[in-house]
């Protein structure tokens, strides 16, 4: 037995192989190409060596890479999976001059079946039924005279071709002039052998197959046969075993031809034959052989309890695996699914990107090489990975293949996952009236809004945001207004923590391939539908087909919130669907929307929404309540410093983001003449936790921390927006003027309770110097800070302000507390306007 296997390939099947190693006791070795290089195989192989660049004739067709691999790692055998080097004549013999086994057919196998046309020399000389057809042909005139002989419709077909690769459909003369051409050009570049033939095509044909093992020395066994007809394409999509509808007369007939074309070559190893189907007349008709492991084996393993990949290994090192398996009989049904990466709405294109969400159920086998941050290169083949099950009959796999479909579940890039879905649960496959042309119209409709063009800054948002990780630094997130986010879900009847999109100065444009109602709120930003106007602020039906576009705002407000009825569906990152754009995760994908992105429609259930019937009313000047404190006077500003901040107009500048609102207006005198330890300006203190909505002083300038804003820093922040009050923050725009007001809190003492008075420590923070920022026992008194704050809450309510009531300006759960110990008593409030005294049996949280 080896002691040390190369594995020549990529994806899923390295993984598959890798896995069977490892229960063999063989180490393993992988190779990749610089796209590769942190893929899950590579991570799995006991070693792993660089073939070269991403493209595949740099890398993973480079034999010279591969057999210095081999000479580098001590590699004693190579298992070449599928595709790539796995039917390369001029690979297997290099293999076996530089004395490396293949794990895999003989180079003579190789030859029999790598051409078409030879593989029909043998399959006749076997008395294997052939398809009528043509021999190789030389000119579009030469096939358009076979095409007569053989009657139309024909397949043309690359001799060489493969994965329906090389081949066209040609229904007349016109259509197969048209094709042959393309064809040679394709299967030219793509295999280096321009020649083609002709077969009939079966108009109602199904694709079923027959795996094969032999020993190279005449024994042959079949074990079973798989139906592969569902195919979209000529690309393979649900492969199952037992072939549904066959007799057992046909079942007997199809497993002895294929035998007798093994027994013809004296076959090795794995190998697959296959044949077309024609249900109505129970004829069957050679088509190939796949010289390889095939991609749908996995069926075939569940029904007889084998291990293919194994069975390989021990046969290429010269054990006699067939002795006492020539009887194996299949117990059940199997069935796998194939999950690409590509995108069902857009003509099934290719789709790459990073996987933000990879989810497959427990109990059901799974061959992949995907996992939640996997990134998916173009490179290469695009199907990520194999879902298979098994059951005691069809019916019951049938219904094992749905459960295992609803639950898995990928995000960041679009997959075929739905479309699987659809598959499983439609009459056309439980009924096992299946052909290779039943998918081609198959009706399915993606539930899903294609991002045409994405706006200025549009993203998907949720309430309340990601709590709980501020601590270390991850920012809730969240809608930047709470309040449009909240109605413009109500409109469509959502609940007010539904994911909707926030949009930005300017909105996008949306392409909706199913029926939905949609609304918006917030600021007005115009609406097309199909080129015609609809209104803001109500609800809008989008039928499947029609394009949404959302212009630039109009009047006040910078944001204004789309709503869809059930909601966009999302993965939940670090427990919130909310994006933040810097870190470049959360919402559909990996931070704010781009062109091409998809939303996916979630059609949740929603339970009874409240009345939209308090939209916010926007400004572009804005009277805003604040908490006074933490940073306040005599401390850190002059008592002149904290009147003119709640006296003065300031002006929103334009370098503004959901980071922090950045104001314009005088600087302040400031109580200290720098940091001290803390830094040069006296703005600086040592790192203290931020609040949402707190006005930080960076130098002179203030900034309105925002939800995607830092959770601490060392600038000094002498007042908090008030909870209630910080949707406004969404809506600051540019050139906006700004007062700001101070506001009580429930619970906080009068000035004049004199318990409250005597209780307060000598500063506003105890243990701060007002001058130096060092931590040591204060000595100013706290009189001068009470009486602005009383002063100044009393002319808010001479002006007729409404008192607001939040904590600290916390939203709930987003400034997060970290406590050194238990509370033993509540806090002491010395003022009805600074913070919190904590005694010192405790620590104080994050404000």
């Amino acid at each position: 037995m080896f002691n040390k296997v190369l594995i020549a390939n990529r994806g899923e099947i390295a993984v598959r192989v890798i896995r069977t190693l490892q229960k063999m006791g063989i180490a393993s070795v992988a190779v990749y190409s610089d796209a590769d290089r942190f893929c899950k195989a590579v991570l799995m192989a006991d070693e792993a060596v660089r073939l070269g660049p991403a493209p595949a004739s740099e890398s993973y067709l480079n034999v010279d890479a591969v057999i210095a691999a081999c000479r580098q790692t001590g590699a004693q055998a190579v298992h070449p999976g599928y595709g790539f080097l796995s039917e390369n004549i001029g690979f297997a013999e290099r293999l076996k001059t530089e004395g490396i086994s293949f794990i895999g057919p003989s180079p003579a196998n190789i030859a029999d079946f790598g051409l078409k046309h030879t593989a029909r020399e043998l399959a006749r000389d076997s008395g294997v039924p052939l398809l009528p057809g043509s021999d190789l042909l030389d000119s579009g005139d030469a096939a358009l005279m076979a095409a007569e002989t053989i009657g139309y419709p024909v397949m043309l077909k690359s001799t060489a071709g493969g994965g329906g690769i090389g081949m066209s459909l040609c229904h007349d003369a016109e259509s197969l002039k048209a094709s042959f051409d393309s064809v040679q050009r394709t299967a030219k570049s793509s295999f280096g052998d321009a020649r083609v033939y002709l077969e009939r095509f079966v108009a109602k044909a199904r694709h079923v197959e027959v795996q094969i093992f032999g020993d190279g020395a005449g024994r042959v066994i079949a074990l079973g046969e798989r139906d592969c007809s569902l195919q979209r394409r000529n690309q393979k999509v649900i492969e199952e075993t037992p072939a549904p509808g066959l007799s057992d007369s046909v079942r007997a007939r199809l497993h002895a031809a294929a035998v007798a074309l093994g027994q013809k070559v004296k076959y090795a190893s794995a190998g697959t034959v296959e044949f077309i189907y024609d249900p109505a007349r129970e004829e069957f008709y050679f088509l190939e052989v796949n010289t390889r492991l095939q991609v749908e084996h996995p069926v075939t393993e569940a029904v007889f309890g084998v291990d293919l990949v194994e069975w390989m290994i021990r046969q290429a090192a010269g054990e006699d695996v067939l002795s006492g398996n020539e009887a194996l009989q299949p117990k059940g049904a199997a069935i796998e699914a194939r999950i690409y990466a590509e995108m069902p709405h857009a003509g099934f294109r290719p789709s790459a990107g990073l996987l933000t969400e990879v989810v497959f159920p427990d109990g059901v086998r799974v061959d992949g090489w995907i996992e939640t941050g996997t990134e998916v290169t173009p490179f290469y083949d695009p199907m990520l990975a194999k879902v298979i099950v098994s059951a005691d009959d069809r019916a019951l796999a049938i219904a094992a293949l749905s459960k295992a479909l609803e639950g898995t579940a990928l995000s960041g890039i679009e997959t075929n996952l739905e479309y699987l879905k659809a598959i499983a649960a439609s009459e056309l496959f439980s009924s096992g009236d299946v052909a290779t042309t039943a998918l081609k119209d198959f009706d399915f409709v993606p539930d899903v809004i294609e991002v045409i063009a994405p706006g200025a800054q549009s993203s998907l948002q949720e309430l309340p945001g990601r709590l709980g990780l501020w601590h270390v630094g991850v920012p809730p997130s969240g809608p930047m207004d709470a309040r449009s986010f909240r109605h413009a879900n109500r409109l469509v009847g959502n609940g007010d923590e539904t994911a909707a999109l926030e949009l930005t100065v300017s909105g996008p444009m949306l392409k909706f391939f199913s029926d939905v109602v949609v609304a918006l709120a917030g600021a007005v930003m115009p609406m097309a539908l199909d080129g015609n106007p609809v209104p803001h602020g109500t609800l809008v039906k989008v039928k499947a087909g029609q394009t949404l576009a959302i212009g630039s705002i109009q009047g006040a407000g910078q944001r204004a919130y789309l709503a869809v009825a059930g909601g966009f569906a999302a993965p939940v990152v670090l427990g919130s669907r909310a994006t933040f754009g810097l870190g470049q995760f959360g919402g559909n994908a990996t931070g704010t929307l781009r062109a091409g992105h998809v939303l996916r429609l979630a059609r949740v259930p929603q339970p009874a929404a409240k009345a939209a019937s308090e939209p916010a009313v926007l400004s572009r000047d804005w009277t805003v309540g604040v908490v006074y404190g933490p940073h306040g006077a005599p401390d850190f500003f002059l008592e002149e410093d904290i009147e003119t901040l709640f006296s003065t107009e300031y002006e929103v500048h334009f370098n503004s983001a959901r980071t922090g609102v950045r104001l314009v207006g005088p600087a302040p005198k400031w109580a200290r003449t720098d940091g001290g330890e803390a830094g040069l300006h006296p703005s600086n203190l040592h790192d203290n936790a931020y609040a949402i909505g707190a006005i930080d002083f960076t130098g002179d300038m203030p900034i309105i921390l925002g939800p995607d804003g830092p959770s601490l820093g060392g600038f000094v922040c002498p007042a908090v927006i008030a909870r209630d009050e910080q949707w406004k923050m969404g809506q600051f725009k540019p050139g906006d003027r700004i007062r700001f007001h101070p506001v009580a809190r429930d619970g906080d003492a009068s000035l004049d309770d004199s318990r409250v008075v005597s209780a307060a420590p000598p500063s506003v923070l105890p243990d701060i110097s007002p001058t130096r920022g060092e931590i040591r026992d204060a000595v100013v008194s706290p009189a001068a800070s009470a009486e602005i704050g009383a002063r100044l809450l009393s002319e808010s309510a001479e002006a007729g302000v409404a008192q607001i009531s939040p904590r600290v300006g916390e939203m709930p759960g987003r400034a997060e507390g970290v406590f050194t110990k238990p509370w033993r008593q509540p806090p002491v409030w010395h003022s009805p306007s600074a913070p919190p005294f904590w005694p010192p049996t405790t620590a104080a949280p994050f404000m």
